[in-house]
């Protein structure tokens, strides 16, 4: 067996995320189909456009490591994704729903924020500089989701499923 190196890392780890925002950016659409609060489903359209950048920008990435952009399964985002279906599925037209979809989201958001941080951070110890500044720059956006949809659900999705219950 050749020996494994960061650069076989880094490639790996590129290709999972690779499939993951692929995967992400067909169930954003479902996610804001059930979504009922209004911000919950501006936040997941704008997100599904942010997603198309960020895969442009991972086909980049490929592009200056001389790979071509291919995806590896990634069990991880399946199974989040699965857990969003089911929350789709078991709290379908109940207060509850945005509550757990957002839950969901933000389940995706940290899976993506570890991989970009990771990523990143192998990138600039293999001097890949211009891929480092990409991947930060999917970072970002990434923690802004996470920190739109905390906003999203102190100021509205959680009060509401809290009061419908009452």
């Amino acid at each position: 067996m050749a020996d494994k190196t960061l650069d076989n890392l880094f490639h790996d780890t590129l290709k999972d995320i690779y499939y993951a925002e692929r995967k992400i950016l067909k169930s954003l659409p479902k996610m804001a189909r059930a979504a009922q609060s209004p911000e919950l489903k501006a936040a997941f359209e704008k997100h599904k456009e942010q997603t198309e950048g960020q895969i442009e920008r991972l086909q980049q990435v490929f592009e200056i490591i001389g790979k071509a952009p291919r995806g590896k399964t990634c069990d991880a985002i399946e199974g989040i994704l699965a857990e969003g279906d089911e929350i789709m599925e078991e709290y379908k037209d109940t207060p509850a729903l945005d509550a757990g979809l957002l839950a969901a989201a933000q389940a995706v958001e940290h899976y993506e924020i570890t991989r970009y941080g990771t990523l990143k951070r192998w990138a600039l110890v293999l001097n890949l500089k211009d891929a480092a500044a990409l991947l930060d720059e999917t970072l970002q956006e990434e923690s802004q989701t996470d920190e739109d949809l905390t906003s999203i659900a102190d100021t509205a999705v959680n009060a509401e499923a809290l009061s419908s219950a009452a």
